[in-house]
């Protein structure tokens, strides 16, 4: 037979299973459309990086420094500046913002900038054009949600410091920043020059600085880093490029891919298993139809290419309209995840992306179909004169060479597909064995079930729920295929919602467990003491009070730490890390007491308690994890530069510290009388209950103190709340695609067995089985069916929670049962439904007609 011939024959028979064929292939559709939406929309905000990269910084070069520009740094600046660079600055520090009409209070991030800032990029408010007229007097541009929450508007005046600002105009986008970047603290923008008069800047306040350089093409990045690199990292002054922003957000966009590939590869994998059951019923139907080809003197092999034919036909053309929904998908992904983007996405179609997940979708939708349809080589010409079970007609050889090929096929092709889309083959396999893993233990869960099924039913037990039962282990039953499909959709429903209030449950939890809820910082030396009395004189109880000097490390056993950075000790192994140059260069912000707080545990040595002789070198205790860093040993000396007075200490302990707690905690503890004597500045901590409360003291500690910021825990745990909110929403837009996609899985699987159902029902009918009997065979069948996918998915979504927990979010685990049930039910549901809805034909077959049809 020609190849023309087998083409227009498996157009010809195809014509009245075209409709089912396309069901079955919306499983592919599904997951292509997720495998297209992801990689167009990666490769659109890649290329938005590439072309905003200039704006995201700012400039074509930056440098940034949380303490003032020694004299070497800005004598190199003003050089620049007589050699025509044009550079512009920005301060950004944190303070308390007090709308005096409303007396609402907030804690703020202040960006003071001066003029032509930023060189490059758009900052869009509401009205337009306010942005030009901020240096122009004493105008300020907040966010939004500042204007919400203190009820204030346009025109309002806000007190920052002891300086008064009129509020211009919000923020309507600034380049770089994202979204929940004012959560943390909302934005207000005014010109520098009004800095000193705020007077919020004093000893130990904590700000950094920024200048961006216009450059001109005589003064490329490359030949300022030449020229100034040896001043910069002397002086401990952060430098980047646009080009390193680009490759930084490139990379960090990469990993969200990857991500979010995951969820479209099991997407795509759960299709293919659609596909298998979809076309497994396709083959049940055709049985007859290959036997009387087989009559008229096909071979084996041209029934094969028959329907392979049409297995391709269909892959491709489901894959095309998953292309087609991926287009759509690509639209309302970067709304889905704006909160978490730094750049305006600009949507475009991606050819690479269109064909690639063509070619996947139509690839996976081939080697699962192929599965079942290379069955029908084992139709016998006889089929046409005798009448066995679809099972028995489709089986062959004990060993099927052909078949155990093909399963190794889909195996490799998972394999590949892992690979291909992970950042390395290592990581690509471990994906692909965990699918295995998965599916291995949904279908051991249904085989199992199977099996006890047969052993567990009674004949005492009512004859409807007998019945059922029996479906479960029937010859051509569908437990495992919807076992499967049910399980993946609890399974990542249930992982997403796990995780979610698990980091939730820690937030919560930690924050309970802080012994205040209102934290004052910036407290001047003389201001520690009219604060302490202020909060108490209200009949707030003030539960710490902990002074703070800020420092530098300067050496480590009399060596200067300069020569440390990058360097692997001596006599340490060569896979040894080397120091890292942040825990060296980084202001240590310290304390100094002589006793433990709750947060503290001492992992070795001896914490102080004071009372060391004068002549001894005072005692240190340091975080475990910076001593690690450091390769530090008790007993090691460091010395250190307070305010430029060097300090040197011995240490004597090390401390696991509880970062979570909410109340101040520290790299650097020293022993009392080694700074008890120098400048530092104070934080405090209340215990002040209930909103009113809080927000009448802060509004006093502001009006007072103006310098002095304030955090509220409510406030924080809101916040904290809001972000993972943002996070798991768009986590459960990819999950529930995953349950969308699952609807045409089930559909499939249930009709893989249309004709053995319907034989029983038109049986059932025969001795006497009224319409409702049969459909309480039918549902308690599919109620079993769904109870077993639905708990195997939960029970698979605790170990993936668990692990997601352990070594991604390094948070302990604790199941959560309620969530978990929920998308059990509405799986179970789901099943329920699909399953009596692809049963109607039982109820509307009489029994007549199925022995005419026999």
């Amino acid at each position: 037979m020609r190849t023309s011939q087998l083409l227009h024959l498996a157009w010809r028979e195809s014509r009245t299973a075209r409709r089912r064929l396309l069901l079955y292939m919306s499983s592919i559709s599904l997951g292509v459309g997720a495998l297209v939406a992801i990689d167009s929309f990666a490769s659109n905000t890649q290329r938005s990086v590439r072309e905003q990269a200039r704006g995201l910084l700012g400039g074509d070069f930056a440098i940034s420094s949380r303490a003032a520009y020694p004299k070497p740094i800005v004598a190199a600046l003003d050089s620049l500046r007589h050699e025509g660079v044009a550079i512009t600055d920005v301060t950004t520090f944190a303070s308390m913002a007090l709308v005096e009409r409303t007396g609402g209070t907030r804690l703020a991030q202040i960006r003071a900038v001066t003029p032509g800032y930023p060189f490059y990029g758009t900052i869009v408010t509401s009205p337009a054009g306010r942005w030009a007229q901020l240096h122009e007097g004493r105008y300020a541009l907040v966010d939004p949600s500042l204007l919400i929450a203190l009820d204030a508007k346009v025109g309002d005046t806000i007190a920052l410091g002891f300086a008064r600002f009129i509020i211009a105009g919000v923020l309507v986008s600034v380049p770089g920043d994202v979204g929940v970047s004012s959560a943390i603290g909302p934005r207000i923008y005014i010109a520098e020059r009004f800095l000193d008069e705020t007077s919020l800047l004093l000893f130990g306040s904590r700000s950094e600085k920024q200048t961006l350089f216009q450059l001109p093409k005589t003064h490329p990045p490359s030949v300022i880093i030449h020229r100034f690199k040896t001043r910069l990292e002397a002086a401990q002054v952060r430098y980047q490029t646009a080009a390193q922003t680009e490759f930084n957000l490139s990379e960090a966009i990469d990993h969200l891919r990857d991500f979010l590939s995951v969820i479209g590869l099991v997407a795509l994998l759960l299709g293919g298993i659609g596909v298998a059951s979809g076309v497994n019923a396709f083959v049940m139907r055709k049985i007859d139809t290959v036997a009387v080809l087989r009559c008229l003197g096909a071979t084996s092999g041209q029934v094969l290419a028959i329907y392979l034919i049409q297995a391709v036909a269909m892959g491709l053309l489901g894959a095309l309209v998953g292309a087609v929904l991926g287009v759509a998908l690509q639209v309302a992904l970067p709304h889905v995840l704006s909160d978490f983007l730094p750049v305006d996405v600009h949507v475009t179609l991606e050819p690479t992306a269109l064909l690639t997940g063509l070619l996947v979708g139509a690839w996976v939708a081939l080697v699962f179909a192929m599965r079942p349809i290379i069955a029908l080589r084992n139709v016998s010409p006889l089929q046409t004169l005798r009448r066995e079970s679809d099972a028995d007609a489709l089986r062959g050889t004990r060993v099927d060479v052909a078949r155990w090929l093909v399963s190794l096929l889909i195996v490799v092709s998972i394999g590949a597909l892992g690979v291909s889309r992970a950042e390395s083959v290592q990581q690509g396999l471990i994906f692909a064995a965990a699918i295995g893993a998965a599916v291995a233990l949904l279908y051991g869960a249904a085989a199992l079930l199977s099996a006890s099924a047969r052993k567990a039913v009674r004949p005492s037990w009512p004859f409807l729920l007998r019945q059922g039962v029996a479906s479960l282990y029937r010859p051509g039953n569908q437990t495992r295929s919807v076992v499967l499909a049910l399980g993946f959709g609890v399974f990542l429903m249930s992982t997403v919602y796990q995780v979610q209030d698990n980091l939730l449950r820690t937030v919560s939890v930690k924050l309970d467990a802080s012994r205040a809820n209102v934290l004052f910082f910036d407290v001047q030396q003389d201001q520690g003491a009219p604060l302490d009395s202020l909060i108490r004189a209200r009949g707030y109880p003030l539960v710490q009070r902990t002074p703070i000097v800020p420092m530098k490390l300067v050496e480590i056993n009399s060596v200067p730490v300069q020569k440390m950075i990058g360097a692997v000790p001596s006599g340490t192994n060569r896979r040894t890390r080397a120091r890292p140059g942040w825990v060296v260069r980084r202001e240590y912000r310290s304390t100094y007491r002589d006793s433990l707080v709750p947060s503290e545990t001492v992992t070795s040595g001896r914490f102080h308690t004071g009372g060391s002789r004068p002549d001894q070198l005072p005692a240190l205790s340091l975080e475990k994890g910076i001593a690690r860093d450091l390769y530090l040993q008790l007993g090691d000396t460091l010395t250190w530069d307070v305010q430029g007075v060097r300090v040197a200490t011995r240490l004597t302990s090390t401390r696991e510290v509880n970062w979570t707690r909410f109340e101040p905690n520290f790299f650097a503890i020293f022993e009392s009388r080694a700074l008890e004597k120098a400048p530092h500045q104070f934080v405090l901590l209340a215990d002040v209950r209930g909103s009113g409360s809080v927000a009448r003291l802060q509004r006093d500690v502001v009006s007072r103190f103006p310098n002095v910021a304030s955090l509220d825990l409510t406030l924080i745990q809101q916040t904290v709340e809001r972000v993972l909110g943002k996070v798991t929403a768009a986590l459960r837009f990819m999950a529930g695609l995953t349950l969308v996609l699952g609807v045409p899985v089930l559909f499939s699987a249930v009709s893989a067995t249309r004709r053995e159902r319907l034989r029983e029902g038109v049986l059932l009918k025969v001795l006497g089985a009224t319409r409702r009997q049969v459909g309480r065979i039918m549902l308690a069948e599919y109620l079993l069916l769904g109870g077993l996918g639905s708990v195997a998915g939960v029970l698979l979504s605790l170990g993936g929670a668990w692990g997601l927990m352990r070594y991604v979010f390094k948070q302990p685990y604790v199941p959560v049962v309620l969530p978990s049930l929920l998308v059990a039910g509405l799986m179970i549901g789901i099943a329920v439904a699909i399953g009596l809805l692809t049963g109607r034909e039982v109820f509307r077959e009489t029994p007549m007609a199925a022995l005419r049809e026999a």
